[in-house]
């Protein structure tokens, strides 16, 4: 594969990794926050405060992806996998199929931007 090609699949990856990642992170931070403003004066279950540190970890691994890529696609990495602990703990029922929704597009993310990473490694 030549350098060009490399380049442009590299930056290709980075792109579609962080965008992937940033709108999963986003969405699901803005609907536990909806959730908790909704449930009013509810206390936060265990669960829940679980969940949402789990998407802080997942958007500081966003931001993060801009300056050390290495980095932030293992953390989104740790995060599917903890979602998918997360999910199979406290889930009902369907636990694949509710760790296709949250914790699967994190795994594709952090995949593609360690492939992007490791891509431009090669090529410098």
């Amino acid at each position: 594969m030549s350098a060009d090609k490399r380049y442009r699949l590299a930056r290709w990856s980075k792109w579609v990794g962080r965008t992937i990642a940033t709108i999963e992170a986003v969405f699901f931070l803005l609907f536990l926050v909806g959730g908790a403003i909704v449930d009013g004066g509810e206390p936060i279950e265990a669960a829940g405060a679980t969940l949402f540190l789990l998407q802080i970890v997942a958007f500081y691994a966003c931001i993060l992806s801009w300056y050390r890529l290495g980095r932030a696609s293992v953390m989104l990495i740790l995060v599917s996998i903890g979602l998918g602990i997360h999910i199979g703990v406290c889930a009902g029922h369907n636990h694949f199929f509710a760790w296709t929704m949250i914790g699967l597009p994190y795994l594709v993310a952090g995949l593609l931007l360690l492939y992007s990473w490791r891509l431009s490694r090669e090529t410098s």
